[in-house]
C-alpha cells in the first residue's frame, strides 16, 4: 500500500504561484513515477503532468506547459507541482498519483497510476 499525502494548495489570485507537494513516506519512493492530475466537480480527472522515476523525463498538458514545472526529490519521498501563473481555469481539486511499471506512452494515462491521494483544492479568483 502507497499513502500520499498532498499538500500546499489554497485561494490565490490570477497570475499568482502556488506549490503543491506530495509525501510518500512509506515507500520506495524512486520505484515509482508519479503524476498530478485534477478534476472539476462534475467532469473527469484530467492529467496534469508526471515525471518518471529518475526524474529525468516529464509531460505535461498542454493547458499547463510553460506555467508548471512538476519535480521530485527522491531523498525527501517527495513530488511536487510548481504552479505560475495560475489562471481561473486551473481551479479544481489536484490529486497526486504514484505508479510502477509505466511506460513512456502511458504516463499522461489516469488508468496508469495505481495509488492516489485524497487531493488538495486550488481555487483562483480575484
Amino acid at each position: 500500500q502507497v499513502q500520499l499525502i498532498e499538500s500546499g494548495g489554497g485561494l490565490v489570485q490570477p497570475g499568482a504561484s502556488l506549490r503543491l507537494s506530495c509525501a510518500a513516506p512509506d515507500v520506495t519512493f524512486r520505484r515509482y513515477a508519479m503524476a498530478w492530475f485534477r478534476q472539476v466537480a462534475g467532469q473527469e480527472r484530467e492529467f496534469v503532468a508526471a515525471i518518471r522515476e529518475s526524474g529525468g523525463t516529464t509531460r505535461y498538458a498542454d493547458s499547463v506547459k510553460g506555467r508548471f514545472t512538476i519535480s521530485r526529490d527522491n531523498t525527501k519521498n517527495t513530488a511536487y507541482l510548481q504552479m505560475n501563473n495560475l489562471k481561473p481555469e486551473d481551479t479544481a481539486v489536484y490529486f497526486c498519483a504514484a505508479g510502477s511499471g509505466i511506460i513512456l506512452s502511458s504516463l499522461t494515462r489516469r488508468e496508469a497510476y495505481g495509488y492516489w491521494g485524497q487531493g488538495t483544492q486550488v481555487t483562483v479568483s480575484s
